[in-house]
């Protein structure tokens, strides 16, 4: 019976994982098509069904180059990076909130935040091991940016974490039966999908690709299937945080097909999001972090354990 529910385990997981890198090489169509209409012009269009297979013509393309590593790298730590990158990635859609509670286990977002503190470790490394200054600063910039924005993701977690009292996914959806978070904390949902912009280094928190002065930031000297590996990490966290969203704010019901909906929505919103607003400037980004996410995510965590110690007044 044990091996049976293991070897379940590892097919459900797998089929997940083929799931989110199906998800994820639409997702990036999706971008370009979105950035194409917004700067009036075509997007992808040639290859095959109006561009459809493009994304599989680029993987096979970056997979099939040639794999060029700077002399000077630390090769090892400069290898390993992107892939780690990508198994955080994906892993940390393990506390997708299935109710067969295949992998719903009760801290869910302790683990997702675990997995999101290790994201900056492959970043930071990814800088450093390529041995070149444009990358070390662009992978200080985006360490500096994530380990910020960190707390305030946090804090927003805990705020909701005080108000249900449970660290799991699950209870999202229990709570949200007859109305959702969205209308109970609307600024905090505001700050909650800044904060992921800047968590997954998009436009327009995206220092770290700085082009007039970083080039292309801690990924520069990547090339091929590294830098394939990256940019699907990217997407994945995307996709997981536009996932976490829903979740949190509006209803967690994943069977319903309005979910998915709903996701690819905030997806859309990520893009919109890139093809809109300019880059902010880095202190302002900074200042942005500390004086204005930090009070307001403390205010409300603040509100939310008065609002829960009141209910379980009146509960006695």
């Amino acid at each position: 019976m044990f091996y049976k529910d293991l070897i379940l385990g590892l097919v459900s997981s797998l089929l997940l994982v083929i799931c989110v890198l199906v998800g994820v090489a639409f997702l990036t169509l999706l971008e370009r098509k979105v950035l194409g209409y917004i700067q009036i012009r075509k997007g992808p269009n040639k290859v095959g069904f109006w561009g459809i297979p493009q994304p599989f013509a680029d993987a096979i393309k970056l997979f099939t180059k040639e794999q060029t590593y700077p002399v000077l790298s630390n090769y090892l730590p400069y290898y390993i990076s992107p892939i780690f990158s990508l198994f955080l990635a994906l892993m940390v859609w393990l506390i997708m909130p299935y109710l067969t509670g295949l992998h719903n286990f009760s801290l869910g977002l302790l683990f997702f935040l675990c997995c999101t503190s290790l994201g900056v470790y492959t970043v930071m490394v990814a800088g450093w091991a390529s041995n070149s200054n444009y990358a070390l600063l662009g992978g200080l910039r985006a360490v500096a940016q994530t380990i910020s924005y960190e707390v305030s993701l946090a804090l927003i977690l805990l705020s909701f974490v005080f108000l249900i009292g449970s660290y799991s996914l699950l209870d999202f959806k229990i709570y949200q039966e007859y109305g959702w978070f969205l209308f109970l904390s609307f600024p905090l949902a505001l700050a909650w999908f800044a904060s992921c912009l800047a968590e997954t280094n998009r436009t327009p928190f995206d220092f770290a690709e700085g082009e007039s002065e970083l080039v292309s930031g801690f990924n520069v000297e990547y090339s091929s299937g590294g830098f394939a590996l990256i940019f699907m990490a990217e997407y994945a966290s995307i996709l997981f945080m536009s996932m976490l969203f829903c979740v949190l704010f509006l209803g967690c019901d994943v069977l319903s097909i309005l979910f998915y909906l709903k996701l690819v929505f905030l997806a859309f919103g990520f893009i919109w999001v890139r093809g809109t607003l300019p880059r902010f400037r880095y202190d302002k980004l900074m200042f942005l972090a500390w004086k204005s996410f930090l009070p307001l995510s403390l205010n409300y965590l603040i509100f939310f354990s008065g609002l829960k110690i009141l209910t379980l007044g009146v509960g006695v």
